[in-house]
């Protein structure tokens, strides 16, 4: 499904350049569960970015489903995003002065799905989250762990075919984390989603089916 070959990235800093990826080479299949592991500053969340189309690499190429995805056009790009990746960060990233339903419309809208197809994929996608209750509430109103169901379900409401997860319970205590993690295996159950997840957590990592660990920009397979 995914091709990575000779994947760097680096920036320029007042120190000098940096090289946070260098040549890395990964496949993913449809339907697999990878776990990314590795100190911080390891390149992590660049490689997520890059898989996201959210950044474009240094050198090297990524292909999903035999395209190479930094040849498409800013446009082409902005549209496979919205298509065929959901993205779901520590930090849930939702908008504060929006209800749950909306923040979990908004990709369906930024598509130009009507207003109506829109709110009924976004009702059912919180109900598969377990929040069909609570429609309505800002996320100030929501517990962590609610806040970061309506962020999976914001991730899945174009049902998209690779989920990218950074750090989806770094922020939530143990007893929430757990619960994420069942939802993470009710999703890929149901959807039959391949998920990239970045993590610290050894708990996380044992829930995928493969694990990577980065060092220096470098992969090292488990």
């Amino acid at each position: 499904m995914i091709t990575v070959r000779n994947l760097s990235k680096s920036f320029t800093t007042d120190r000098g350049v940096v090289e946070v990826l260098k040549q890395v080479d990964l496949d993913i299949s449809a339907g697999e569960r990878i776990a990314v592991v590795g100190s911080s500053g390891a390149g992590k969340t660049t490689l997520m970015h890059l898989l996201g189309g959210l950044d474009r690499p240094s050198s090297g190429s990524i292909s999903f489903e035999g395209d190479d995805i930094f040849h498409f056009s800013a446009g082409e790009l902005d549209a496979f995003r919205n298509r065929c990746i959901g993205f779901v960060f520590q930090f849930h990233q939702l908008l504060p002065e929006f209800t749950a339903l909306e923040n979990v419309m908004m990709p369906a809208l930024i598509s130009r799905i009507t207003a109506t197809e829109a709110q009924a994929k976004a009702t059912q996608m919180l109900k598969a989250v377990g929040l069909g209750h609570r429609l309505d509430h800002k996320p100030g109103q929501l517990s962590g762990g609610e806040q970061q169901r309506v962020a999976f379900a914001r991730s899945l409401v174009m049902s998209p075919k690779l989920l990218l997860a950074d750090e989806p319970t770094g922020n939530l205590d143990s007893a929430t984390s757990d619960e994420i993690l069942a939802l993470l295996d009710q999703l890929h159950a149901e959807h039959d989603l391949t998920i990239v997840v970045v993590t610290h957590s050894e708990k996380v990592a044992a829930h995928m089916d493969r694990v990577v660990h980065m060092t220096d920009g470098c992969f090292t397979f488990v």
